[in-house]
């Protein structure tokens, strides 16, 4: 009995000595330190966020009313397709009956999401051409809901641009910026309508710029952005900083079909020309020097003595057209125009479409060695051409033998349709352990080698005879309607 109440008052003392502690601890803020030692966030870095935040507000709330919503209808008729013909074949029918398991619709609706910038306050809106290209009906929602109809006034697919009009006046617009000016790193705004979703705003940054060789259109200078954009942004507004229009929103690499990360825009100089040229004439008129032109390789520059890095190589002067009457000769290589750099072919390509016909240019070129400047008068690209084509050029680095040519006869020139202008020896066939056959095609016509004219088989016998067993080739080829310089080596 005497060890329970001592036991008893043992614990009696360690429960007061508990709650005292606590006591203690609480009045001198030691218990639960993390809670009191928790930290804000400075009131620097607070007032630098929020205005961050408010700046991005702002630019969003001056572009937004300007972006549309577009939405495409089509009709596609079945007849046009093959299994739809089997169908509606009366033989099918006579076996299975017109309501057979297997009838198929006559007709099919084609449904469609797009975005659109409104760049004239009285109902014009640039988009892409993919967007609204060979449409039945355009409905174009605005920023406060009210529908229009849409109207093209034109389109471009060798930039994939459209221009379309609805019947409204005093509507929001968007100002169009200078996309030359845009670099790397800078901060942009996508809007557009992804999956139908109205005026989605994205942020991201420039990730590079004078994109080409993507595949998307004929030119190409594209603005690659990792601010998110999917199906519907197409044609849907890049927005810069100061709330101006930088470019048009057009694809993304993707695959999956959805965002990840890589997206393209065509920058709002090159939308600009494009859509003026649209809304003037119904149709986009480019430049046209009139020539071939294919990118200056490492093995080119050896072959034609050449010591510049850049430079485009131009494989063929159309009779009659801008460069030739300027006296611009087969192999010359463009290294400026009008005293910008030529770097590339795609390069070259936009700047001359740019330049409006008529208007007179220096174009710098190398010939033999030496730097001439010729002024050339810009003409129109026609149509059915494309202002400079750029032969494939990945059959490069082979040895030329088991190669067979003959004499062009009239019989060979009608088979493989050679123009009457062209002289060479046609090849006939190339054995298939020839390197020469990753880089010759039967049918090609081989003009020159080594810079020398090559009339006949006696002319190519010479030629290939006196090539020594180190030399590299130099090979002007006549291919797919087109001349394009080739260089062999028999280096092993």
């Amino acid at each position: 009995m005497i060890f329970k109440k001592k036991f008893a008052f043992a614990a009696s003392l360690v429960a007061i000595g508990l709650v005292i502690g606590l006591i203690l601890a609480s009045n001198f803020n030691i218990q639960n330190q993390s809670v009191a030692q928790s930290k804000e966030v400075p009131a620097q870095s607070k007032l630098l966020l929020e205005q961050f935040s408010r700046a991005l507000t702002e630019v969003t709330e001056v572009a937004k009313p300007a972006v549309v919503n577009i939405s495409t209808h089509k009709t596609i008729d079945l007849k046009d397709n093959p299994m739809g013909r089997f169908f509606e074949d009366p033989l099918f029918k006579r076996f299975f009956g017109d309501d057979n398991q297997f009838h198929s619709p006559k007709k099919h609706e084609s449904r469609a999401l797009g975005s659109g910038v409104i760049v004239r306050d009285d109902g014009y809106i640039l988009t892409n051409s993919h967007v609204v290209k060979d449409v039945d009906e355009i409905k174009v929602i605005l920023n406060n809901k009210t529908e229009y109809k849409g109207k093209v006034i034109g389109t471009d697919s060798k930039s994939d641009l459209a221009v379309i009009k609805i019947d409204a006046k005093d509507l929001p617009t968007i100002k169009i910026g200078d996309s030359s000016r845009l670099m790397p790193g800078e901060i942009i705004l996508a809007i557009g309508n992804p999956f139908g979703l109205n005026q989605t705003v994205t942020m991201g940054i420039v990730s590079a710029v004078g994109r080409s060789d993507v595949g998307i259109a004929d030119y190409e200078d594209f603005i690659q952005i990792d601010a998110a954009i999917n199906p519907g942004n197409s044609g849907g507004a890049l927005v810069s900083t100061n709330g101006e229009l930088v470019g048009i929103n057009t694809a993304i690499f993707s695959t999956s079909g959805g965002y990840q990360g890589i997206g393209f825009a065509i920058p709002s100089n090159m939308a600009k020309s494009v859509m003026e040229s649209l809304m003037k004439k119904g149709k986009v008129v480019r430049g046209w020097l009139g020539v071939n032109i294919q990118p200056l390789t490492p093995e080119l520059s050896k072959s034609f003595g050449i010591t510049e890095k850049n430079g485009v190589l131009i494989a063929d002067v159309i009779e009659g057209g801008p460069a030739d009457k300027a006296g611009v000769k087969r192999g010359d290589v463009i290294i400026k125009v009008n005293g910008k750099e030529s770097t590339s072919t795609r390069q070259l390509r936009n700047v001359v479409s740019s330049i409006e016909p008529g208007s007179n240019i220096d174009v710098t070129v190398i010939r033999e060695g030496k730097e001439l400047v010729l002024s050339v008068k810009v003409g129109e690209l026609p149509d059915e051409k494309m202002a400079a084509s750029m032969p494939s050029m990945q059959d490069s680095e082979t040895k030329m033998r088991g190669v067979s040519v003959q004499n062009l006869t009239p019989s060979l020139r009608e088979r493989f349709n050679v123009p009457a202008k062209v002289s060479g020896v046609i090849v006939t066939g190339i054995d298939e352990d020839s390197q020469a056959a990753s880089i010759l095609r039967t049918g090609d016509i081989i003009g020159e080698i080594n810079r020398k004219r090559v009339s006949n088989v006696n002319d190519y016998e010479t030629a290939v005879t006196n090539i020594k067993k180190d030399d590299d080739i130099l090979l002007l080829v006549y291919r797919s309607g087109a001349f394009i310089y080739a260089t062999l080596s028999n280096k092993k």
